[in-house]
């Protein structure tokens, strides 16, 4: 318990060491901010567009498509902002900056992790929260004790899920040097697709992000069950309740294979 709360103390240091860095040049960033935020904005104004224009998407109306948009982003903005180092992975193998990181009695993830929470990529957690105030204002919601906890796990596993990707991402590297831009296809494209519901895809299409890569299962069964709609793929309650439970094992699973790439690393030998 004590190794924990210590991973904590220090993890906590390197946050507020990445924050205050970012605020030595506040104009610059709130200026960078302020872009992002106008471009995922935009997102969101064309989710409002196109409803005004068909009404709705596979029988779903423009608040419900809000409330999947805003655990979708808001999911995703966590974990974008606190895995920076991930990201930047590929920079650090070429420049040997990672052998550095594997001399300090400190795990390769805590520190990959807690490298930089870039404040500048939570532009998409303003525009999701607001889509989510927006459609529980006009959905009407049981916000009962298990759908508010069902709503923060969705949350929870989501950013999970985003997050193992981006470290499988990273894990790449160990082989190919480059982070593959492939990845990006299954991150940024993930949420892309899956801030609309998924039944409105064809069946290849959905088996891939409900088994493959199962972003469905951080937001779209659990928002069902959280509206108190059926689902029309036929998924029993239990399992909406249950499905964000797979965002987590999903980055278990993934730093399981960050650390069998850790083990394999040969260094630049620079």
């Amino acid at each position: 318990m004590s190794g924990v709360l210590d991973s904590l103390y220090v993890y906590r240091r390197f946050l507020g060491v990445s924050l205050r860095s970012q605020m030595q040049y506040k104009a610059s960033f709130l200026m960078q901010l302020a872009g992002r935020l106008l471009v995922n904005s935009g997102e969101l104004i064309a989710i409002f567009v196109l409803f005004d224009r068909f009404g709705s998407i596979g029988g779903w109306n423009v608040y419900q498509v809000a409330f999947l948009y805003g655990i979708v982003n808001v999911s995703f903005a966590v974990a974008d902002a606190m895995s920076t180092g991930f990201d930047l992975f590929g920079d650090m193998v070429k420049s040997g900056d990672f052998d550095r990181i594997l001399t300090r009695p400190r795990s390769t993830v805590l520190q990959l992790g807690g490298q930089e929470l870039t404040l500048r990529r939570i532009s998409r957690l303003t525009p999701g929260i607001a889509a989510l105030v927006f459609a529980a204002m006009n959905l009407e919601l049981d916000w009962s004790l298990a759908n508010s906890g069902l709503l923060l796990l969705s949350v929870a596993g989501g950013a999970a899920l985003f997050a193992g990707l981006i470290v499988l991402q990273a894990t790449l590297a160990f082989w190919t040097t480059e982070t593959l831009e492939l990845m990006n296809a299954l991150t940024y494209g993930g949420v892309e697709t899956t801030q609309y519901p998924i039944n409105i895809y064809r069946p290849w299409f959905r088996n891939f992000f409900t088994f493959g890569v199962p972003l469905a299962t951080v937001s779209y069964f659990p928002s069902l069950a959280i509206m108190g709609v059926p689902d029309p793929l036929g998924t029993p309650l239990w399992f909406q309740y249950l499905a964000p439970l797979i965002g987590i094992g999903f980055l278990l699973a993934s730093l399981q294979v960050w650390r069998f790439g850790v083990r394999r690393y040969m260094s630049t030998g620079s």
